[in-house]
């Protein structure tokens, strides 16, 4: 028996032309599709930049002022440093974004916890054609059509599904990832810690400054007062000519190089309360509103710490930059894992329902299952190249680690050193403004019985207020220089759950037990 040539008539169906109608409607059909992909492509085309309009940038300014200083607790009576320190850490802007980073770090935590989930998804579909789909059959014997032209399928259907499908590879790369994710979270903490630390040392600055303005700008104005009163008495001196033309003269130089430095100092005094409005982020304008708790003058009861190598163990352990880097080590080891993971072949598994209108079907409903697994060899390739990588990113990391641990351990005994000199200092300006105010008190008594001149009283004052000045301001370095030794250790007064919805008062008094306890701790 003679085999049937496979090459020749594949398809022997008789088939007839299709009418002109047709032709027609699929030309029409075809001509509606084009003009609109050429519709759509040249709206597409013509995108253009669209600034913003005024109104726009004006509502945006209008918003943000308005956002600003929303839901503060008002000032009420004198703010001590503490509740400065709280107002800082709960409304100053810098603050506020490192709490905000903390926030989204916990979310993204939290997000990556669902992608260990296996997938599920239901699918909804309706497809329909303008005719029936059909076919024939043809004999791999003979050739031949052994069928009429059949279909199985309407022209409309309707079908939907819903599958669950869970990727074992992908659980574990997930897995690894929500674990490099907590440790995001961590250093987003240490680095809240660290810039909540700088605005507490920032205000602690400004804060003892708009003291030093608060003890020194009435004294100061009630000197200004007595250097205008002067200079016009030299004024008239020298315009009656009463004596030689040059000692009125030089007395008024004088006078006007102390009228100089007092306006000097004014200038300095008035911004201090400018910069802790703005480190609390009072509204501009307001800072005229903030009164000062003055606290009376302390005893100088610096204790240096003893040990300085439990100090450095100390620091080494709890600065938030060497543990930033000590979480970033971590995160670096799980990629390496990763790395393997993804050599690995993936096996996924799904099951499911599935759905159709279709009538021709004998089952409308039926449900699904498969498993399959993939291997993607490019990975095995990858593999070294990758591996280099992380080892060269921990080696930086390990790097970076050594050259902060020696700078850690540099600023410690250099606090240390500040604390002493500034313990010194404060015991030598103190005894220099006592001193400077019996001889401002002498001068001013001899002044009364005439044996010194008004403009000896004058130049031992304007001294006096100076030494009031450096006294407030080496007692302002003293507190800055124990508060950076804290700092340079690591042992900061932040409570551990800092919240932004914490009142002002309840943080302040935590701040005051952690200052104390802090104190206490490197004695």
């Amino acid at each position: 028996m003679e085999r049937p040539d496979r090459t020749k008539n594949k398809c022997m169906v008789n088939r007839q032309d299709p009418p002109t109608g047709r032709i027609r409607d699929r030309t029409g059909l075809l001509l509606v599709l084009l003009t609109l992909i050429a519709v759509i492509g040249g709206n597409g085309c013509a995108i253009k930049p669209i600034p913003l309009t005024e109104d726009e940038v004006q509502s945006r300014v209008k918003e943000d002022r308005a956002v600003l200083t929303k839901d503060q607790e008002p000032l009420n009576g004198p703010v001590d440093l503490y509740e400065a320190m709280a107002r800082a850490l709960k409304y100053n802007l810098d603050a506020r974004v490192e709490l905000m980073h903390k926030m989204l770090a916990q979310t993204q935590l939290d997000l990556s916890h669902y992608a260990m989930l296996p997938r599920l998804a239901a699918n909804a579909g309706f497809d329909g054609r303008n005719n029936f789909p059909g076919g024939v059959a043809q004999s791999l014997l003979t050739g031949r059509q052994v069928l009429e032209p059949f279909t199985s399928a309407e022209r409309n259907i309707f079908s939907a599904d819903l599958s669950l499908s869970w990727n074992v590879l992908d659980f574990g790369l997930s897995y690894i990832r929500a674990k490099q994710a907590a440790d995001d979270v961590l250093i987003a903490d240490e680095e809240r810690r660290r810039v909540a630390n700088r605005v507490i040392q920032d205000v602690r600055i400004a804060y003892w400054r708009a003291v030093s303005a608060e003890r020194i700008l009435p004294s100061l104005r009630l000197l200004d007062e007595w250097v205008n009163h002067a200079l016009d008495k030299a004024q008239a001196v020298q315009d009656e000519r009463l004596s030689s033309p040059l000692v009125p003269l030089q007395y008024k130089l004088d006078l006007l190089n102390t009228q100089r430095y007092i306006q000097q100092l004014f200038r300095e005094l008035n911004t201090a309360k400018l910069q802790l409005s703005a480190l609390i982020n009072l509204p501009p304008g307001q800072e005229k509103d903030l009164a000062l708790l003055v606290p009376e003058r302390e005893a100088n009861t610096i204790e240096l710490p003893s040990d300085m190598a439990i100090l450095e163990d100390r620091a080494l352990q709890a600065r938030p930059e060497l543990r930033m880097i000590d979480y970033r080590r971590r995160i670096n080891a799980r990629e390496a894992k990763a790395a393997i993971l993804e050599m690995l072949p993936s096996l996924n598994l799904q099951v499911g329902g599935n759905y159709s209108s279709n009538t021709f079907l004998f089952n409308n409903h039926w449900a699904a299952y498969a498993a399959r697994t993939s291997w993607n060899l490019l990975n095995l390739l990858r593999y070294p190249a990758r591996a280099k990588t992380i080892e060269a990113q921990d080696k930086v990391l390990h790097t970076q680690n050594l050259a902060l641990t020696m700078a850690v351990m540099s600023q410690v005994h250099v606090s240390v050193a500040q604390v002493a000199h500034a313990k010194k200092e404060v015991s030598t300006a103190a005894l220099y403004y006592d001193t400077q105010s019996q001889i401002a008190e002498q001068t001013r008594v001899a002044w009364r019985t005439a044996k010194l001149s008004e403009q000896s009283v004058l130049r031992e004052r304007v001294a006096q207020v100076a030494a009031q000045l450096r006294y407030d301001a080496v007692e302002a370095e003293a507190q800055t220089a124990w508060a950076a030794l804290l700092a340079a250790v690591g042992e900061d007064i932040l409570p551990n759950d800092l919240k932004q919805e914490q009142g002002v008062s309840d943080l302040a008094l935590q701040l005051r037990a952690g200052w104390r306890k802090s104190k206490e701790l490197l004695k």
